[in-house]
């Protein structure tokens, strides 16, 4: 099987390129990265490693996308991931998440192949979302008693990032509609794990243990800055494992969208996360309280594992502790502390 990974050389990407090398028999995998996010270079050597090599292309280069080899299967996890990058580079969101999908469409329709496509649960309205919490200051923590499944509300605006994975969604089912290719668009929640170089508004998980381990400052924004906002949280590695396993089974299962995260036995408010890094890394840091947030920002979101579990008889093995764990380990391992300033 001829597999390409777009955004090859990121934390989902270059993970999964790796497992899905050591997992699939007689698998040629191949990394489509340009390599302008900081930590990509890094991922791109732990590719080479594995001899899987990297593809130097921008997604939005549509010549260069139209003229590479055909592939039985496209994974599609390319994307400007940051929310804030939605207000201050709107066009490079717009051409790597929107354009970027479009390109790829086209190969897949040339070439006859099938898709598996990494959207975000953000493409879930924000007001939606915020209706869900009654005390928006979150002064006190919150009462975790919903979650969210693929039929919540997704008319409203949810931010330029959420926009481009909810209209490629629906340019995957223009394009493959009545073919014979095959698709699958998998909604994840917050990813998590090594190899990660997370940022404030994305990657927070990795970024909260480095800060510790590091003893460098982090701030509560939004919501009063207490702490309170909550996420579901899923181990990269449950991530390469639903999607072997969609791999696997796309000719019987197919052309469907899941929502995919950690569930209630993986959510953690930030305050939550700062004591369990205490406690991991036996430092203190910090912590600055910002009150003011942003309008794209979210107080809540828990992922209802429901569908997937009921299609794949799937759901998440690795608990949040482990998750910190690894990364924590990760981080003594390796020298990363200029990719955590």
């Amino acid at each position: 099987m001829k597999i390409l990974i777009t955004g090859g050389c990121g934390f989902v990407g270059s993970n999964l390129a790796i497992f899905l090398k050591k997992r699939i028999k007689n698998a040629n995998v191949l990394s489509l990265d340009n390599l302008i996010r900081k930590g990509s270079e890094v991922n791109e050597k732990r590719l080479k490693r594995e001899k899987i090599t990297n593809l130097r292309i921008d997604v939005s280069n549509s010549k260069k996308i139209g003229n590479l080899r055909r592939f039985n299967l496209i994974i599609d996890c390319c994307a400007e991931p940051a929310i804030e990058a939605s207000k201050k580079n709107p066009d490079q969101v717009f051409n790597t998440n929107l354009v970027g999908t479009y390109n790829i469409l086209k190969k897949c329709i040339k070439d006859k192949s099938n898709i598996i496509f990494l959207s975000s649960s953000r493409v879930y309205s924000i007001k939606s979302l915020k209706k869900l919490i009654k005390n928006l200051d979150l002064k006190k923590p919150l009462k975790i008693d919903k979650t969210i499944d693929e039929r919540f509300e997704t008319d409203a605006a949810s931010s330029l990032y959420g926009f481009t994975k909810l209209a490629s969604e629906k340019l995957i089912k223009e394009f493959f509609y009545e073919k014979k290719m095959k698709y699958i668009i998998n909604r994840f929640g917050v990813i998590a794990g090594p190899w990660q170089f997370g940022k404030q508004d994305q990657g927070f998980v990795p970024l909260w243990v480095a800060r510790h381990f590091f003893k460098k400052k982090l701030s509560y924004i939004g919501f009063g800055g207490e702490g309170h906002q909550v996420r579901d949280i899923i181990h990269i590695n449950d991530v390469c494992r639903i999607i072997l396993l969609q791999i696997k089974k796309i000719n019987k299962i197919n052309n469907l969208t899941f929502n995919i995260g950690g569930g209630f036995k993986n959510y953690t408010s930030l305050k939550n996360l700062t004591n369990k890094c205490i406690k991991l890394t036996g430092n203190k840091v910090l912590i600055k309280k910002v009150k003011r947030t942003s309008n794209y920002d979210i107080p809540y979101y828990i992922t209802n594992n429901s569908k997937i579990f009921k299609t794949y008889r799937w759901k998440p093995e690795i608990n949040l502790d482990k998750t910190l764990k690894d990364i924590y380990s990760w981080l003594v391992k390796n020298n990363m502390r200029d990719y955590f300033k």
